[in-house]
């Protein structure tokens, strides 16, 4: 995409202000008097590094504790067939950022510290650039992992619409530095000498709220953890280590305690956003989401029942924790079984928030208000296309997926074999039917080639030989 989006110009030219964005054929979802502009929903989306679909407690998990996420489920939707864009970060991060799949944005891997790769502000209309030119106030906390080579800092979410940047990474993000001092953003200075980073996530994100209560805004509250090096407090960890069935050591494949005391904390910070918008009273205005941005570490935790984890596209590792709660809009308690992936963020917030989609920012994702409605959305074929030179240290392997309708395909690029599940009586994907079903296979391959086609995939090279 080159020299799409000049924004000033595109205003111009079809004579409206920022504040005047609307998407074509939509109204103000937020209802209200003829001639009275009522406040738009406030949008507060949530993501945890490395969450695996089995770790909530309203997802099934008898051993981690997550009262107010189990709440927010009670109060609002609970996804259980939500998809990552891709079985890593930087990939999920971008098609977040665009609404477009990770092939067509360029970025189908993580991205390492000195990496020419980036997102390039000038090539994408981000969501956090509608939003902002809908007249929100847009606030990053957290973990950006977009930047590419961070000497160069070209790809700076403050070059991607965000008004307020906070907590988030200057240099390469390292495991393991959830206390000060902070290697990874050494210009934050602790509050306390003990301070724990998902406890100032959680500060930093309350504040923004406070902050901001006055106009619509856009938080966009990225944890880094529970991305492994996994550390938790000492005291939860010690509360954890005592109950029956706790895995031993940092590295403990079931009922981690060091996870389950990370993924508390961020339970707690789910928490305290809700008290601040009960007691700001905008909780009756605020769409509140929460989800994870792949599958768990197979070296740290289980995914089971779902197979493998992070870096692989079988579902433990594609799979994710989705609940999403719209007052109004969301009935308490429901569960969707439909597939919704984080390519649909960006057209379901500028949906919600009545902001314009640049006509050049082209949207691979559907808006899943609809659903959010109990209603249905027209789409039953998802693409994920993870291209490895040599195989990832997690076990993952150069592949490609198409889901259509509950038929899975997997194809290996690095020795060309296939696999195919029926998801309907095999979420586990234990039995591969992709001899026994021929032509299945066949038709779900060239689905997967057509599209890999359309976006100009490069050709694959790969290697058995792991990095």
């Amino acid at each position: 995409m080159n020299n799409i989006l000049n924004r000033r110009d595109f205003l111009k030219a079809i004579g409206l202000g920022a504040a005047s964005f609307a998407v074509p054929g939509c109204r103000g979802l937020s209802g209200g008097p003829v001639g009275k502009v009522p406040k738009k929903p406030n949008i507060i989306f949530i993501l945890a590094d490395d969450l695996g679909w089995a770790e909530l407690g309203c997802y099934g998990n008898k051993f981690n504790e997550t009262p107010h996420l189990d709440k927010l489920a009670q109060e609002g939707m609970r996804f259980t067939q939500a998809y990552a864009t891709a079985p890593v970060c930087s990939p999920y991060r971008a098609a977040l950022m665009t609404g477009q799949y990770p092939l067509r944005v360029g970025i189908t891997d993580y991205l390492r510290r000195d990496d020419s790769n980036y997102l390039r502000p000038g090539q994408h209309y981000t969501i956090a650039e509608a939003l902002r030119d809908a007249g929100y106030t847009t606030g990053l906390i957290g973990k950006w992992h977009l930047m590419g080579d961070y000497r160069k800092r070209k790809g700076d979410p403050k070059l991607h619409g965000f008004t307020e940047v906070i907590c988030s990474e200057t240099s390469y993000i390292g495991g393991g530095y959830y206390f000060p001092p902070y290697k990874h953003m050494p210009q934050v200075k602790p509050r306390t000498p003990d301070e724990y980073l998902v406890d100032r996530v959680n500060q930093e994100a309350v504040e923004f709220i406070e902050r901001n209560k006055d106009k619509p805004f856009f938080l966009y509250k990225s944890h880094y953890a529970v991305h492994t090096r996994l550390i938790g407090k000492p005291q939860l960890v010690q509360q954890y280590s005592q109950k029956p069935g706790a895995g031993k050591g940092k590295k403990a494949p079931k009922n981690n305690v060091h996870l389950a005391a990370q993924l508390e904390t961020i339970d707690e910070g789910v928490g305290m956003i809700m008290s601040k918008l009960d007691e700001l009273e905008l909780a009756d205005n605020t769409v509140l989401i929460f989800a994870s941005d792949n599958g768990g570490e197979s070296r740290v935790t289980t995914n089971a029942p779902l197979r493998e984890g992070k870096s692989t596209l079988y579902e433990g590792g594609i799979r994710v924790p989705l609940i999403i709660s719209w007052p109004g809009k969301t009935k308490p308690g429901s569960v969707c079984k439909t597939p919704a992936m984080s390519i649909d963020f960006y057209p379901t917030f500028a949906q919600i928030a009545a902001a314009n989609i640049h006509p050049a920012q082209k949207i691979d994702g559907a808006s899943i208000v609809p659903l959010l409605e109990a209603k249905t959305i027209a789409r039953d074929t998802l693409y994920w296309h993870y291209p490895l030179a040599r195989p990832h240290f997690l076990g993952g392997r150069s592949s490609g997926a198409v889901r259509k309708g509950n038929w899975k395909l997997i194809e290996f690029f690095d020795d060309g074999h296939l696999e195919l599940y029926n998801l309907a009586d095999d979420i586990a994907e234990k039995n591969n039917l992709a001899e026994k079903m021929p032509e299945k296979t066949k038709q779900l391959r060239q689905l997967l080639l057509r599209w890999r086609k359309s976006l100009n995939a490069q050709p694959i090279t790969c290697s058995l030989e792991k990095r």
